[in-house]
């Protein structure tokens, strides 16, 4: 779930002349410029989707050909045709396969994530919560991934973060960490782009 516009910040103050919900479209647009991630006709799963910036950016990728699932606990305000959104819980693996079922999807072709966790200021714990909260989204989504498909989440950099990545390069066939320029610069959150074998 993206965090609500902050004053005197000049991506959301562009996000809001855009008509983006949040100005973490940004940060899906650098890493879809750099990765090609998100072309037409896809199936797209947007984990942790509210309020539905990233959503706004694949519907317009995608186009009338495409199609974009996103699944949040919070409900998220209809966005475009090819958009269909299901309040779920996403810790919860058969609500996930339900919520894919009502499409009749078998499987995508890319999983995005940008959730976090409750941050509660104290670094390490939240580093600590993100690594499970997104061993909980790579684990389900091995499960939906068309071969070659790719994952992308965020996650908060932390004393666990290498040992995260050795798990998911026994998982995946390829794995990159980057850092985007959206974020804000005090922020600790690494995106992982992985690809399904």
């Amino acid at each position: 779930m993206s965090k609500p516009y902050q004053p005197n910040d000049i991506l959301a103050q562009k996000a809001r002349e855009e008509n983006y919900r949040a100005r973490s479209v940004y940060k899906l647009q650098e890493l879809d410029q750099k990765y090609h991630l998100i072309l037409p006709q896809m199936k797209v799963l947007d984990i942790g989707a509210a309020p539905g910036s990233w959503l706004q950016y694949a519907s317009k990728k995608l186009g009338p050909t495409g199609q974009a699932l996103g699944l949040d606990l919070q409900e998220i305000k209809p966005i475009a045709p090819n958009i269909t959104t299901v309040v779920c819980d996403i810790t919860n693996p058969r609500e996930m396969e339900k919520a894919l079922a009502s499409l009749n999807w078998a499987d995508v072709d890319l999983v995005l994530s940008d959730i976090a966790p409750s941050t509660t200021g104290v670094s390490e714990l939240d580093h600590g919560q993100s690594i499970d909260l997104n061993r909980i989204i790579f684990t389900s989504a091995k499960k939906f991934l068309k071969p070659k498909g790719k994952l992308v989440m965020k996650v908060f950099d932390g004393s666990e973060f290498q040992n995260f990545i050795k798990e998911l390069r026994k998982n995946f066939s390829k794995v990159s960490v980057t850092k985007v320029k959206a974020s804000r610069e005090r922020s600790r959150e690494l995106y992982v782009i992985c690809q399904q074998k």
